[in-house]
């Protein structure tokens, strides 16, 4: 059809006065084209991206993943993202479908450059263009070229040495654009446990109370995490090798850095929620008359305290770089004296442990003083949603002048704290949590 379909409820009106829809109609009585006028309209509105739309595209999701695992068929490729395993590349990621276009990482570089003209490279990138599209999943034009699945895994390979959050988080491959999961809705033991369940001792033929547990969701969405880099054009003529390695070495530090940035303090608004902002993080307060920018022992016993009993074999202390000297230099106090907590003999490096948990050091928590420059966390209970695909696109035209390429690496992300709030212990008097922080001692 050729009229103009309007976009909004306003347009529509417009539309009504002025008298368009009138050709519409013969005789008093709609055509078919007035019939087919009113259908494109209400998809324009449905494809606008509605609340509508996402339920039901959530809900289509859960009635396929239902089906997929009543009949035997569902099978869920996880990546095994430990600290100290090898990533492997995934079977389900899109980008497996590119490594059958390339023998190396070099020749990808050299067929995604803007200036390469050599027929193989030509198709190459055809092919690439083709793959990335059909895999788009809100605007398929956005993006660069998909990065084969084995680079990659290389890629996520070398963050991993630097990542904090990641490898010790539970990772959950997302083959959507937005995963919801299910969650017990668990903030007190005080009378149940698992938001509502209880258990009762029951004569025998005694009639048996109806409990159940309370449930929730927390939502993955998949954030566009973007780096940016100006190539000299020399680079990719000269020493596509060179900057291959570029690529394998320094981008991978990028990525896992401001990952990590977004999983300890995100605001959840375009980014990942940081655990340090989490709904179910308790802060420790500090002591009566405790001076500005330190920490003492006291601290350290009462955050250990708060966290969950069954975290305690599993959680983390990660601190700022700048709270090493307290940490080194606090003591136990006894009596009028005192002695040490961190035993050293000025030689070798420190235990590098509290209470038998291990200490992380790293410049993305708080500064010293601030809430969350010390902190005692579990981090299986963060989650992190991975797309399992990354993007690679070049362009002349922003640094033309200076003869460079501007290399743009989007990556695809999210994190989530798992729990939505503290947990009353059945028998306590603090609530407890996965996420430990010390509170701001000003």
């Amino acid at each position: 059809m050729t009229t103009t379909i309007p976009a909004s409820a306003t347009d529509l009106e417009e539309m009504l006065a002025d008298g368009r829809v009138s050709a519409m109609f013969a005789d008093g009585k709609p055509t078919a084209e007035f019939g087919e006028f009113i259908r494109a309209y209400a998809k324009a509105l449905q494809e606008q991206g509605t609340e509508l739309a996402a339920q039901v595209r959530e809900e289509t999701q859960r009635v396929l993943a239902e089906y997929l695992k009543e009949h035997g068929t569902e099978q869920v490729n996880r990546l095994d993202l430990a600290p100290g395993k090898q990533v492997k590349a995934s079977s389900s990621a899109p980008g497996t479908k590119v490594d059958a276009l390339f023998n190396s990482q070099e020749d990808f570089l050299r067929a995604v450059w803007y200036r390469n003209s050599d027929p193989s490279a030509v198709q190459a990138q055809e092919q690439i263009r083709a793959i990335r599209n059909s895999f788009g999943s809100t605007i398929p034009a956005d993006g660069g070229f998909l990065i084969p699945e084995t680079l990659r895994a290389n890629l996520l390979q070398v963050a991993l040495e630097s990542a904090i959050v990641r490898p010790r988080a539970t990772v959950i491959p997302m083959d959507s654009l937005r995963v919801p999961l299910p969650v017990v809705d668990d903030t007190s033991h005080a009378s149940s446990v698992y938001g509502g369940m209880i258990g009762y001792w029951t004569e025998e033929a005694g009639a048996l109370s109806d409990t159940s547990a309370s449930f929730g969701r927390v939502v993955l969405e998949a954030r566009k995490l973007t780096g940016y880099s100006e190539v000299p054009n020399e680079l990719f003529q000269d020493s596509v090798v060179s900057f291959a390695a570029f690529l394998n070495q320094v981008w991978p530090q990028a990525i896992a850095f401001f990952e990590d940035s977004a999983f300890f303090s995100g605001t959840g608004a375009g980014e990942p929620l940081g655990f340090l902002n989490a709904p179910g993080a308790v802060a420790v307060a500090k002591e009566s008359g405790q001076a500005a920018d330190t920490i003492v022992w006291e601290n350290i016993v009462k955050m250990y305290a708060r966290m969950l009993p069954s975290s305690l074999g599993k959680a983390v202390w990660v601190a700022n770089i700048d709270t090493f000297p307290e940490l080194a230099t606090m003591a136990l106090s006894v009596g009028t004296g005192g002695g040490p907590v961190w035993l050293n003999n000025g030689v070798e490096g420190p235990p590098m442990t509290i209470l038998g948990r291990p200490v992380i050091f790293t410049e993305k928590a708080e500064i010293l003083g601030d809430a969350g420059d010390l902190n005692f966390v579990d981090f299986s209970y963060y989650l992190v949603g991975d797309r399992q695909a990354m993007s690679l696109e070049t362009s002349p035209h922003y640094k033309f002048k200076n003869d460079q390429t501007a290399v743009r690496i989007i990556e695809r992300v999210d994190g989530r704290p798992w729990l939505n709030s503290a947990i009353t212990p059945q028998n306590g008097s603090n609530t407890l949590s996965a996420y430990v922080k010390i509170a701001a001692r000003a």
